[in-house]
């Protein structure tokens, strides 16, 4: 597909302007993007606002039978989606073909879900109900490392619970979501799903528009503040699943050939672009040795290259701007520690870094403290596990985490005292559509996923009859 266009009230339009998508890959210009204008913005809420009352009063069977025909079109175009997603996004075909399938199976699980009355009390002198009711126009903002499995984290949910959708893609993935909503456009009555694409420069609009009832907004945590600010001006609803600058404990007692491979699929995953991947890697000094060779030769042996090239593992860094940033912080991690694998730029256009060990560093340095989504890991010794877990809780984020031992009980133990949206124990990344996922403090507010996730979607009504 090379003709891109904005899905506004049903219709395939032509943006205000065009800009470049560029491939991180080669540098090159993949598309002429469409970008839409503040009117057309508007244009896309106020369709959405029109097709709220009809959709919404729609039978639940109906809204089903949607996202499962949205799901049989998303599997039915995977091979064409997953390609201009790796030319957009960077990361190998596979990948991108596997982020397809997740989409389709997000849209596929949440067409099972209902939203049933809920009895409170029903005796001689009153019953009281809890029906849940759409919202209205909901706006989608999603970011650049995983454009569709993000969407549909929420578009489903969203639709399925009665609401209409203005989805708004980063300005530099915009196109597999554009072409997503020409997929879906037959499928959904005029505006109830809107596809528009930015630069950039309309989050501020959106996110204040009056006549959106909610917004959900991935991204990152000083982004996630303006948007939050932005929406108070309203009071809309918000789902926020920002920054994580998650931390993984690998206690004394683990087999570290057994989970060296673990831990290095789950914080080198989309070339550590990834919400809840490990950030940092807290091993006590027991294990400390071993487990930095461990991982020393897996990020040796790892392939990085073009996203279509045979063979490749890992992409780049999506853009330039989050490449001179982890570029950055892989100096912090060189002067502050001592870098054991990786570390090194190949020769070439593309925003490639190499997945890079770093060890013997400390708290208190940027690498440790911030969240650098990229390639590059650091390991920090531990001798007490009663203080890496105050380490690890020492600052702002709270998303996701994980506690790695042979003795599940004491894992267990140790995890209970992690503050964060989700700790897992001997495994890390795993997200399933079931299960509901947020973060705490400054990684997020509300949650998504599971039927708690759909629920965010309704204002709960209560209903409190007198019966004698």
């Amino acid at each position: 597909m090379s003709d891109f266009q904005l899905l506004i009230d049903g219709q395939l339009v032509d943006g205000d302007r065009k800009s470049h998508v560029i491939n991180p890959s080669t540098e090159a210009v993949v598309a002429d993007c469409p970008r839409a204008s503040a009117a057309q913005l508007s244009a896309a809420v106020a369709a959405a606002k029109r097709a709220f009352p009809a959709w919404s009063t729609l039978s639940m069977d109906t809204r089903r039978q949607a996202l499962v025909a949205a799901a049989d079109v998303i599997e039915a175009n995977a091979a064409m989606l997953g390609n201009i997603l790796t030319q957009e996004q960077g990361k190998p075909l596979s990948a991108s073909i596997e982020e397809i399938a997740y989409t389709a199976g997000f849209f596929r699980y949440v067409a099972t879900l209902d939203l049933p009355v809920e009895i409170i009390a029903d005796d001689a002198t009153r019953r009281v109900e809890a029906h849940y009711k759409a919202l209205g126009v909901v706006g989608i903002i999603v970011p650049w490392n995983y454009p569709l499995v993000l969407l549909a984290f929420s578009l489903p949910a969203a639709l399925l619970a009665g609401n209409t959708v203005v989805a708004k893609p980063a300005g530099t993935t915009p196109l597999a979501t554009l072409a997503l909503g020409r997929l879906l456009a037959p499928i959904f009555p005029p505006g109830v799903l809107n596809v528009i694409a930015d630069d950039n420069d309309l989050g501020d609009e959106l996110t204040g528009h009056p006549d959106v009832a909610k917004i959900c907004f991935t991204g990152s945590s000083a982004t996630g503040r303006k948007v939050m600010l932005r929406a108070a001006d309203t009071f809309k609803r918000i789902t926020l699943e920002m920054g994580g600058n998650d931390a993984a404990i690998v206690l004394d007692d683990v087999d570290v050939n057994e989970i060296a491979p673990k831990l290095f699929a789950s914080a080198f995953a989309n070339s550590g672009q990834v919400c809840i991947a490990v950030k940092r890697l807290y091993v006590h000094d027991k294990v400390y040795d071993a487990m930095c060779a461990a991982l020393a030769t897996l990020a040796d042996a790892a392939t990085v290259g073009d996203g279509f090239s045979e063979g490749a593992q890992f992409g780049p860094l999506q853009n330039r701007k989050q490449f001179e940033r982890v570029k950055d912080l892989l100096e912090d991690g060189r002067a502050n520690g001592r870098v054991i694998a990786g570390g090194t730029l190949p020769e070439g256009p593309g925003y490639f870094i190499r997945p890079t060990i770093v060890r013997d560093i400390t708290d208190g340095t940027r690498l440790v403290d911030e969240e650098q989504f990229g390639p590059v890991l650091p390991i920090i010794r531990f001798t007490d596990t009663h203080d890496v877990v105050a380490r690890v809780n020492a600052g702002p984020h709270g998303l996701g985490g994980s506690v790695w031992s042979g003795d599940l009980a004491r894992a267990c133990a140790v995890a209970e005292g992690i503050d964060c949206g989700t700790v897992w124990v001997n495994k890390h990344l795993d997200l399933t559509p079931d299960v509901p996922f947020g973060g705490s403090r400054h990684s997020g507010m509300g949650s998504e996923l599971g039927k708690d996730g759909l629920r965010e979607f309704t204002q709960r009504r209560i209903i409190n009859v007198a019966t004698h």
